[in-house]
């Protein structure tokens, strides 16, 4: 599955920018089939979503302007802005109008009540996630509007943050009615699979990309099922100063391994830091002290474990979102990745 922009240039002599997504394996009806006799791919043009049926209105100014009346919050033009697009599988739409804006989430059908009821879960047990204003047949949700910067924007301000307590503790709240969600792999379940990825972009690293996952995976061990968020990382939280006032995209909250969410959001952190020398010491200092927070309640080994797994999973961004010196970034990643696996051994007493 893959995206892709491009200038299009018309029959009619028009230009425009437009956004195709492409697939292999099971070719969906409605898309443009291209065969060269060995491989078969589907192709499509956003936003016409072969399991979305609901985008192209999503990302219809005159459809969101009526859905914002409806909510109250019409009264003129809305302009819509796409924030997120995975292709077969969602896509986010901002709708902006002079009275307000919300998020729509667009689903396959199937799978909107399911979410719709999951944020009222969340809310109805303290936990900041947006609000569900409804949700639509052809699988729209729509979601309140948080206020306030996300933990990366804080960050990069170099404002107040959440401490780590706070993150625990938010994440305690975390309903036990989720536990009856589909299962969440962890991140050590997924790390070969990412290993093989990054293996292939690089194949003059891959040995050390292969035993590194397979160090991990070996070494690494589990905690028990409860209750995650499932893709916890620094812009998933909305924060004020030292409060979480928000938490985003709960599509895959259910029952994990509390290691997961934890060694997501120092995964992350620690690469954002690594792509952004300029304000690297700020992200690792907040690093830092999540990391020691963490350290307090959970095994520091296994910690460091499963966020050696999470650096693992992110080795194909610089070559996904084509970083001009995304070889040189992907190998910065490796090594970074080492690091954890080597703080993690220490921890153990391996080394």
């Amino acid at each position: 599955m893959a995206a892709y922009r491009a200038t299009v240039a018309w029959p009619d002599g028009s230009v425009t920018d437009e956004t195709f997504a492409a697939c292999t394996g099971s070719l969906p009806d409605g898309t443009l089939h291209l065969d060269d006799g060995r491989r078969a791919v589907a192709v499509w043009r956003f936003p016409f979503d072969p399991d979305l049926p609901g985008l192209a209105k999503a990302n219809d100014e005159t459809a969101m302007a009526e859905l914002l009346s409806d909510l109250g919050l019409g009264g003129g033009p809305v302009r819509c802005i796409v924030r997120a697009y995975r292709p077969r599988r969602r896509a986010v739409i901002e709708v902006r109008g002079p009275k307000g804006r919300v998020f729509v989430k667009v689903l396959r059908p199937k799978r909107v009540e399911q979410l719709h009821q999951r944020h009222r879960l969340l809310v109805a047990n303290d936990v900041p996630a947006p609000h569900s204003l409804g949700w639509t047949d052809d699988g729209l949700l729509v979601l309140q509007s948080l206020p306030g910067p996300t933990l990366r924007d804080a960050i990069f301000r170099n404002a107040p943050v959440p401490p780590g307590a706070a993150i625990l503790a938010m994440l305690d709240r975390l309903p036990e009615q989720l536990i009856d969600s589909p299962w969440r792999s962890s991140w050590l379940e997924r790390v070969d699979h990412y290993a093989d990825v990054a293996a292939a972009i690089v194949p003059e690293h891959a040995q050390r990309v292969l035993a590194l996952a397979a160090t991990i995976r070996a070494e690494a061990g589990v905690g028990p099922t409860v209750p995650v968020h499932g893709d916890f990382y620094e812009a998933q939280l909305i924060v004020d100063g030292p409060s979480i006032t928000g938490l985003l995209d709960v599509d895959g909250a259910g029952p994990g391994d509390r290691l997961d969410d934890l060694g997501c959001l120092l995964g992350h952190l620690s690469v954002l830091a690594a792509g952004d020398p300029e304000r690297s010491a700020r992200i690792n200092e907040v690093g830092a002290e999540y990391l020691a927070s963490f350290d307090l309640k959970y095994s520091p080994a296994d910690l460091r474990y499963r966020t050696a797994a999470v650096v693992v999973s992110l080795l194909s961004g610089p070559h996904r979102v084509q970083d001009p010196n995304w070889e040189a970034a992907t190998v910065h990643l490796i090594d970074l990745a080492e690091r954890w696996l080597a703080s993690a051994q220490q921890a153990a007493g391996r080394r």
